[in-house]
């Protein structure tokens, strides 16, 4: 089984935090992580599961045995019990993990009940720090993370991921609380996956949906907190010049992508004409998942202005400013370099890397031309 870096963070929270919540999308390993750090485990999806812990309450809490409780947003009844049981026993750590793939609705229940009582840590797919060198890893941006969908096993890709996302429009969506029709829901995910990488307009969505665009952002609220699409915020600066003001819309895992528009192979894939937002939607993702891991404090933006000065990716920690250029090609030439430069001296980034296929790095801790290895290198580091 392959280790997930994950881990070490579930357990040293674990160690700090009488109960600590691992959220993320459906079928990334959530369960198979927690079973890895142990505990009793109750799945509360199930209503058989629910009455078994229902009844083996008492007995479960004058025990000294960890509880796994999946899917816990389900079981609305269950978190005032948990607030109980914790603030009898403040200072034992450790006693619950809970998984949750809906955050808006996990995270309602904590802040009502466990509010500084429970640390939270997300997990992603398959990132490219956890996967062997070689066809695995190189299997990741076309097939994505998911660990069924193919990267481990490439004859799923990419009927897995049509049938995950048509078993999410059908029946987790609507249960989690969407309030959208399966068709008009999986309509909505192709389109978003037309406007991978792009501004977001809701209107323009909305009109193509009979939709108002309120609508829409409710829809994309919902999606975004389904660990599907990550809304990158666009970076605000005082430079005299008008700046692009609506986020750009990404898929996280660019499997389910690629099957929306029709790719099956990698051929396929670098002959389409949008190629070049799957690749930089692929790096932005990757460089903010080893940056959570790295458990740093962070705020990611793009920048753009209204006439064609763009960064990728912006990085905000506290102290040092990060700028991000992504560029598909394997030659990546001096004058992306030297545009690079002059937009990071707008933002006043401290680092500028321009991320491109090349195995040629050359690039120090300041910035330079680096591949995505290198890139996710720098990041562990800081």
């Amino acid at each position: 089984m392959l280790r997930r870096s994950a881990a070490r963070i579930v357990r040293d929270r674990l160690t700090g935090n009488p109960a600590v919540a691992l959220v993320g999308p459906r079928q990334c390993g959530k369960t198979t992580l927690a079973r890895a750090i142990g505990g009793a485990y109750f799945d509360l999806e199930q209503e058989a599961e629910r009455l078994r812990l229902d009844v083996e309450w008492e007995a479960r809490m004058a025990g000294r045995e960890r509880l796994i409780l999946d899917e816990a947003q389900t079981w609305p009844e269950l978190f005032p019990r948990l607030r109980g049981a914790i603030d009898r026993e403040r200072r034992r750590s450790g006693r619950f993990l809970l998984l949750g793939s809906v955050s808006p609705a996990l995270m309602t229940r904590v802040s009502e009940s466990l509010a500084g009582r429970l640390a939270l840590v997300e997990l992603s797919p398959f990132h490219w720090s956890e996967l062997p060198a070689g066809p695995t890893r190189d299997r990741l941006w076309l097939c994505g993370g998911f660990p069924d969908g193919g990267v481990l096993r490439p004859a799923r890709f990419p009927r897995w991921q049509l049938d995950y996302l048509a078993l999410m429009a059908q029946r987790d969506l609507p249960a989690w609380g969407l309030p959208s029709r399966p068709q008009a829901t999986l309509r909505l995910l192709h389109m978003l996956a037309a406007v991978h990488g792009q501004a977001w307009n809701a209107s323009q969505l909305g009109q193509s949906l009979g939709l108002s665009h309120h609508t829409v952002n409710s829809y994309l609220d919902f999606l975004a907190g389904a660990f599907l699409i990550r809304r990158l915020a666009p970076f605000h600066a005082n430079i005299g010049k008008r700046l692009t003001k609506s986020p750009k819309v990404y898929w996280r895992d660019t499997g389910l992508l690629h099957a929306l528009l029709n790719v099956a192979d990698r051929t396929a894939l670098l002959s389409q004409p949008w190629v070049g937002a799957s690749w930089e939607g692929f790096v932005i993702e990757q460089v903010l998942v080893a940056m959570s891991l790295s458990t740093r404090p962070f705020d990611p933006f793009f920048f753009r202005t209204s006439d064609g000065h763009e960064i990728d990716l912006v990085l905000n920690l506290g102290r040092e400013r990060w700028a991000i250029e992504v560029k598909l090609s394997s030659s990546p030439s001096p004058a992306d370099w030297e545009r690079l430069n002059r937009v990071a001296d707008m933002i006043g980034a401290d680092r500028r890397y321009l991320v491109s296929m090349s195995p040629a790095v050359s690039a120090d801790a300041r910035g330079g031309s680096v591949d995505l290895a290198r890139l996710l290198e720098l990041v562990a580091r800081g």
